[in-house]
């Protein structure tokens, strides 16, 4: 139980503003023979929820964008906002990027995304990425 825990707080914090990657827990884990179904669901909860913190950060910072502690400037912010505009909700299945991707989650916060829809393209996205390592770790099961 302590692996998978471990690997969900690791996941958590690698897509907050924490520099790390999840893969450097999840792949040991994987070699040491740990159940593929729970560390996929551990790591993409983990990585959904921290996400999750990047959007409620983004839907409520801007109620300081007048502060001069405001980490953003705000040329940057709306290039952003005009980028996730351009290419809309859909972009979110991106999130899972380690170049971006939690900027994604920021500004679809900042954007006011809708959390249902936030949270399944996320979801989706970040489990796909690990799906897809855990395969390529394990390799493509014989038939």
């Amino acid at each position: 139980m302590g692996a998978y825990l471990t690997l969900a707080v690791t996941a958590f914090l690698a897509a907050t503003i924490v520099p790390f990657y999840s893969e450097l827990v999840l792949v040991p884990l994987l070699l040491e023979g740990k159940h593929p179904l729970g560390l996929w669901l551990a790591a993409t909860a983990g990585n959904t929820l921290g996400a999750v913190v990047n959007w409620w950060i983004g839907r409520f910072l801007l109620h300081f964008e007048d502060r001069k502690w405001f980490p953003f400037k705000l040329h940057t912010l709306h290039r952003a906002q005009h980028w996730f505009q351009r290419f809309g909700v859909w972009s979110l299945l991106l999130a899972w990027l380690p170049i971006g991707g939690d900027a994604l989650t920021f500004v679809a916060g900042v954007m006011r995304v809708r959390f249902d829809i936030f949270l399944a393209l996320v979801a989706l996205g970040k489990g796909a990425r690990y799906a897809v390592i855990i395969w390529l770790v394990n390799g493509v099961p014989s038939v």
